[in-house]
């Protein structure tokens, strides 16, 4: 069957599935594979429990049954599908990519845009060779913009989602030292996330650069593009931060006026991702009245950035990932902020660095020697190896020990910065702080 036969299906029964336990009604089943899993396995189960159909790449020809639609590649034809989907839709695609803060500024410039236009967005972090297929055929004709987070761990991983989705518009909101294990250098992780600027150029599409960072001007150099940044009225967008304990203030101007805008975003890294979204949606024509107010009501979740009081301590979540720029760059503010509490870091280990795990940890540890703060808890087994006998830290092997240990010692009265990697699962410990 080939992608415009499969299209007129879809659009009939346009909801997709990859997970045979989350079948509705009238759904198309895509039975994917991986390391640990073949979705072939379970096309039965999802037609019998409501798929209309299943698409699938293993199937025993003698098997007949006109609800399966066999392929050569269940997700190449996942992609092909959703990028002549996006060819149908003809509608302003978005992308967003980064070491830091893509999720977050994605979804300020969807709740902004929202204000004026009807938008689709990436859900949660569906930034990957599956979820951005999955977010694209997510979007039908009532949709007007779609803003596409894009993830990527090795070089080439967003060249191949830009052919995907084909954005019209772009963002890359940083780069830092980050999926070094994939990338292998520095410079693989700019030249991988520079791939969405390299698409723009070929198709004469527009970006939006931050004029402060000299990697991302650079990279942008020659093409059409809009420039936002900090205290430079020249520039598209342009904003000064008045505040960041915990909570981000920050002013910025629309011709004659002036605005003052108190987001829930806690430090002030957090400064780029919004003045970011300013640009994008005053390029858009949203009213500044509109996107200060967006900007404020947006709450952040998913243990990014968050600030949580409990009966005990203050807390600033932070666990959703984590590599050197980021640590370094939330420690630093943890650090400013000023309160009468004594100070106390939870950092997990910093996952996916490769050869350099050991070097980029020591950094850290080096680091952390050299702040004023009253407890310093280390979880996972690269720090646990990495400190020395003579430094005041406690190491866990895992978050389950971190855990005991804060049953048998309760920590009360502090203010408590926690950051890692995902994997550590430090939010566990959030119950018992």
């Amino acid at each position: 069957m080939d992608i415009k036969e499969l299209y007129s299906i879809f659009c009939k029964y346009p909801t997709i599935t990859t997970d045979s336990r989350i079948c509705s009604r009238g759904s198309i089943f895509f039975a994917l594979k991986g390391d640990r899993f073949n979705g072939n396995l379970f096309a039965e189960k999802s037609l019998e429990a409501g798929c209309s159909y299943a698409v699938v790449d293993e199937w025993d020809d003698d098997n007949k049954d006109d609800r399966v639609i066999k392929v050569d590649n269940v997700l190449r034809t996942l992609q092909q599908l959703a990028n002549y989907h996006r060819k149908k839709l003809k509608i302003a695609i978005i992308a967003v990519t980064g070491t830091n803060g893509k999720t977050t500024t994605k979804e300020l410039i969807a709740i902004s845009l929202s204000r004026k236009f009807k938008v689709a967005f990436t859900q949660g972090n569906f930034n990957n060779h599956i979820g951005v297929p999955l977010t694209l055929l997510s979007m039908d004709k009532s949709h007007e913009i779609g803003v596409v987070e894009m993830g990527a761990s090795h070089p080439g991983d967003i060249k191949e989602l830009c052919e995907i989705a084909e954005p019209d518009y772009g963002i890359i909101t940083n780069v830092g030292r980050a999926h070094l294990e994939g990338f292998g250098t520095f410079e693989n992780v700019i030249s991988t996330k520079g791939e969405l600027f390299d698409f723009i150029r070929e198709h004469e599409g527009k970006v939006f650069v931050n004029r402060d960072n000299k990697i991302l001007f650079d990279l942008s150099d020659g093409m059409d593009r809009i420039l936002y940044g900090k205290n430079d009225p020249t520039l598209f967008a342009s904003g000064s931060i008045a505040d960041a304990t915990p909570f981000l203030e920050f002013d910025w101007s629309f011709f004659d006026s002036s605005y003052r805008v108190k987001t829930r975003l806690v430090g002030e890294y957090n400064f780029d991702n919004a003045i970011a979204a300013v640009a994008i949606s005053k390029f858009f024509g949203i009213n500044a009245e509109r996107i200060s107010s967006a900007l404020e009501e947006y709450q952040p979740t998913n243990y990014r950035s968050q600030f949580m009081r409990t009966d005990k301590n203050d807390l600033i979540i932070d666990t959703y990932n984590a590599n050197p720029t980021s640590m370094k760059t939330s420690l630093d503010f943890f650090t400013s902020i000023t309160t009468t509490l004594p100070k106390m870091v939870i950092l997990g280990e910093m996952k996916e660095l490769g050869a350099v795990s050991k070097e980029e940890h020591i950094k850290m540890i080096d680091y952390l020697r050299k702040q004023p703060y009253d407890l310093i808890y280390l979880v996972g087994s690269v720090f646990k190896d990495l400190v020395n006998s003579e430094d005041d830290f406690r190491c866990f092997e895992n978050v389950e020990e971190l855990i005991d240990d804060l049953k048998r010692e309760p920590v009360n009265k502090h203010y408590i910065f926690l950051k890692g990697s995902h994997s550590i699962q430090l939010e566990k410990a959030i119950g018992h702080l």
